[in-house]
């Protein structure tokens, strides 16, 4: 008879917190905790929001009349750590240290490990974070540019884009550490991965301008306007940096991310809107095909996620770019929760060896 594992999975956002409760894949409980955004700004760090965050989430949990006595893992999303290779992590007291003081980034996702400790030094099982933000599997020459002091990152969607490579492989009777797939993740970041047998061994840095035009992300922009708005005065360091993350894509050209809006626009004969809409589309296209050159041409699917593969059209329009390369596979929407759930339960099997955080990040820099 097959255990029945139970695991507790916290994904914590920028005002809210998603919390579910899975038994082995079946999700058996979920919310979305809100906070009150007026409460978080009187925090001064993030981890400063720790005990409110717990004690929201545990007023949700006793209202739904859900107990995390008996609970075999509590995992968080995780964050602010080094470079890492992809896999599941046991919460150690370096992991815990780096999550505390967001040694690499400051965001709420590094409260994750941080509750999944607590909860499990309170109800006992174990602690883990799995595929976080920080997972850095590049190829060395796809850490190179054309400045010596400036090389290349993993910074995409790793927890998502990697549980889908596993549905994906599962659906075919496949392992994902057996295929080639080119990966691309459409919401309000759009990153393109190239999937090498398990490993994400090049993709399109999504927080410091790079890939695909998304819905609030710039893309690539040619470096010399880049460096003429930066000199000219009009704006600051931040504002330059918003338009890499928050203000760029859509919003800088349309005054929206809201893709139905978008659409409704072209529908009602905006023709700038299909124009932008459709340079999205081209781009995105046009990255998938650098990465199946990555992988040489040798790739077994290309699968579309995020919330805008959604868009029936947006597929349609890809497969009709890209599909002379591989089949075209669409698996819209986000499985964070369910990722999270599932790297906890492969190594509470022994199907996956748990890795170690040691806080030595896997890329130090180029030897000369």
């Amino acid at each position: 008879m097959t255990k029945v594992y139970r695991l507790f999975t916290i994904n914590p956002g920028s005002t809210s917190t998603k919390i579910a409760m899975f038994e082995n894949d079946k999700r058996t409980f979920v919310a979305n905790v809100s906070h009150d955004a007026s409460v978080l700004k009187n925090f001064a760090e993030i981890s400063d929001q720790f005990d409110y965050r717990k004690e929201t989430i545990l007023s949700e949990l006793a209202k739904m009349n859900v107990s995390l006595e008996g609970t075999d893992a509590f995992v968080g999303r995780g964050g602010g750590l080094v470079g890492l290779d992809g896999g599941t992590y046991p919460v150690n007291d370096i992991l815990l240290h780096h999550a505390r003081i967001g040694f690499t980034i400051k965001h709420p996702a590094t409260l994750g490990s941080q509750l999944a400790y607590d909860f499990a030094q309170t109800y006992g099982g174990q602690a883990f974070v799995v595929n976080p933000p920080d997972v850095d599997e590049l190829d060395l020459v796809a850490r190179v540019t054309g400045l010596a002091s400036c090389a290349r990152e993993s910074r995409g969607h790793p927890l998502n884009q990697k549980e889908i490579g596993h549905r994906y492989a599962a659906s075919i009777g496949k392992r994902y550490e057996d295929l080639n797939l080119v990966i691309s993740h459409i919401g309000g970041g759009v990153s393109v991965t190239a999937h090498k047998q398990g490993r994400m061994v090049d993709t399109n840095d999504v927080v410091n301008g790079d890939g695909p035009m998304a819905p609030t992300r710039a893309g690539s922009i040619p470096c010399k306007d880049i460096i003429n708005m930066c000199f000219s005065g009009q704006y600051t360091k931040k504002q330059m940096m918003d338009y890499l993350t928050k203000n760029g894509g859509m919003v800088d050209h349309l005054g929206t991310s809201d893709m139905l809006e978008v659409l409704e626009r072209i529908k009602n004969g905006d023709q700038y809107a299909k124009l932008i809409y459709d340079a999205m589309i081209y781009q995105i296209g046009k990255f998938i095909g650098a990465y199946a050159a990555v992988l040489r041409g040798k790739v077994d699917a290309i699968i579309l996620t995020g919330g805008i593969a959604r868009d029936e059209n947006l597929v349609a329009e890809l497969k009709d770019m890209v599909s002379f390369i591989a089949p075209v596979v669409a698996m819209p929407g986000e499985f964070e929760m369910e990722a999270l759930a599932a790297g906890a339960l492969r190594v509470l099997r022994g199907e996956e060896e748990p890795r170690n955080y040691t806080g030595v990040p896997v890329w130090g820099g180029f030897d000369k």
